[in-house]
């Protein structure tokens, strides 16, 4: 099969196409025939060599990628819960198990607690841009735990976690000031926000709120909308000054595979409950690098998702 490699830590030139064999399930595992995956920050550091702040062990050659969208192409053994030709998205979670395995590739061999059915109306390229931004957003947002009512700030809201915090929070029942990329003002709203703030915007004179899902993530600096006593989340570690004197709960998590909330989200988008991310280019395998470079250099509406076939 084709993959895409990182034959070494460093800039989008490190991606290589290169062949493997196809894979075989080990007993309870899945093979699914991928047809496409998104590219994330995570995947930039994985290739770029800062992943190893988390896994040091990591090292080229590997197949990175979380996210995927495909077909089950064979199983191994009964209780699977699957069976070949069914559709499916899933999340692999790189970080967890070393690197060992990644979503860039024309199949892998998963466990089937990393994915969930796929429906009809949800095409390979919108289910690739699922798994890992919406259970990021669900999972961030269960964390915080802000009762009914409740206001939260969430930066980032026109990229493709805060698209879905901010969905699943009006859903929530919470009051939802978003911020957003210059010009996404009007897409960020149709998502539901009750009030949009640009970019730009001075985050010390909004509030004071009590959460904050920093989506950017922007860092400290989106903590003085917080108000003491709030809950601040972010996507990446960061330090909050006088966090512990002003009483606030920070929460950082490493997505984490749920099967079950996964199935959720993908038929919550099925049925047209939340909008999927946007897609702003659609690439081939061979492109990959060029994808990577698309994603660095950032200012793009949507996420660039990748076809293997």
């Amino acid at each position: 099969m084709r993959v895409c490699e990182v034959t070494e830590f460093g800039g989008p030139e490190v991606l290589r196409v290169g062949e493997r064999r196809w894979p075989r399930p080990s007993e309870g595992q899945v093979v699914v025939r991928i047809e496409a995956f998104d590219v994330n920050p995570s995947d930039l550091a994985a290739r770029s060599g800062a992943a190893r702040r988390r896994v040091p062990e990591l090292q080229p050659p590997f197949i990175p990628g979380w996210d995927l969208a495909g077909v089950v192409d064979a199983v191994g053994g009964e209780g699977t819960g699957y069976a070949p030709g069914d559709r499916v998205v899933g999340l692999i979670p790189f970080l967890r198990i070393g690197g060992r395995s990644g979503s860039y590739a024309q199949a892998a061999a998963v466990d089937p607690e990393w994915i969930a059915p796929r429906p009809d109306t949800v095409d390979a390229i919108a289910g690739s841009t699922i798994p890992l931004n919406a259970l990021t957003a669900r999972q961030l947002l269960d964390l915080i735990d802000a009762p009914r009512g409740a206001t939260v700030l969430i930066t980032g809201a026109s990229g493709a976690v805060g698209t879905f915090a901010t969905q699943l929070a009006v859903h929530d029942g919470l009051r939802v000031i978003a911020q957003a990329s210059h010009d996404d003002a009007d897409w960020v709203a149709s998502l539901g926000a009750g009030e949009v703030l640009e970019r730009d915007a001075d985050l010390s004179q909004i509030g004071p709120v009590d959460a904050l899902l920093d989506a950017v993530p922007i860092g400290a600096d989106s903590a003085a909308a917080l108000r003491d006593g709030g809950v601040a989340a972010f996507t990446r570690r960061v330090e909050v000054p006088d966090a512990a004197g002003r009483g606030i709960r920070i929460e950082t998590p490493l997505v984490r595979n749920d099967a079950a909330a996964l199935a959720e989200l993908t038929r919550a988008v099925a049925e047209g409950r939340l909008q999927p991310p946007r897609i702003a280019r659609t690439l081939d395998l061979d492109q990959t690098a060029e994808a990577h470079r698309l994603a660095e250099q950032g200012g793009r509406r949507g996420k660039i998702v990748v076809r293997t076939a």
